[in-house]
């Protein structure tokens, strides 16, 4: 069996000033446009169909998670306007690219397949943080510990990983590739144990 965490964990722990009905700003990139993506994930959501604890992520709510804004009642009207124009501005330096997911991964909290090159999406991040910079001062969220990944399935309950580490390991699942070609600011809730969200802006790469 590959290397992986003894036990799963419970994702839907509430982070501090999380609650019900609140909702929060963040760039992420989406992939709803991206069928290979959703060819890769299904794969491994059949992988994992049956086993208990689990919550499948459906293709409209696929995601790598970028950079957080702040909690709406916390960011004015005007502040985010400015970030998006600033963002914007960030990302025209930027060309597209691609990205490659070539398995799965078993944490405690979700089973997650890394991007590579990690490097290009590291560069956009700092763009988009550079451009909050532009407007704030300061970033929210610290720069250092990002690993870009999209998370197959969370984990809704502690229990053994071997039943999960198993699954993943039985699959057979060819690479995806994904076309880096623009960021979206998004407003995401997670009333319903799934992070759901209504688009903001979407920002072409350069």
């Amino acid at each position: 069996m590959s290397n992986g965490p003894e036990r799963m964990a419970d994702h839907w722990w509430w982070r501090p000033g999380w609650r019900v009905g609140r909702r929060f700003h963040t760039w992420h990139l989406t992939f709803e446009d991206q069928p290979d993506v959703q060819r890769f994930v299904a794969a491994y959501r059949d992988a994992l169909t049956g086993l208990e604890g689990l919550d499948l992520i459906p293709d409209r709510w696929l995601h790598l998670t970028m950079q957080g804004v702040g909690f709406t009642d916390e960011v004015s009207a005007t502040d985010l306007e400015a970030i998006v124009d600033a963002v914007r501005a960030r990302l025209l330096r930027i060309p597209a690219f691609d990205i490659h997911f070539t398995k799965a991964s078993v944490t405690p909290e979700a089973v997650e397949s890394f991007a590579e090159p990690a490097e290009r999406v590291r560069d956009v991040r700092n763009a988009v943080r550079a451009g909050i910079a532009d407007v704030w001062g300061h970033v929210p969220e610290a720069a250092d510990g990002f690993k870009p990944h999209v998370s197959v399935a969370y984990s809704s309950a502690d229990g053994p990983a071997a039943p999960v580490l198993e699954a993943v390991e039985r699959a057979n699942v060819p690479p995806a590739t994904a076309r880096v070609a623009s960021v979206q600011l998004i407003t995401l809730n997670r009333d319903a144990r799934m992070y759901e969200w209504e688009p903001v802006a979407e920002i072409p790469l350069g």
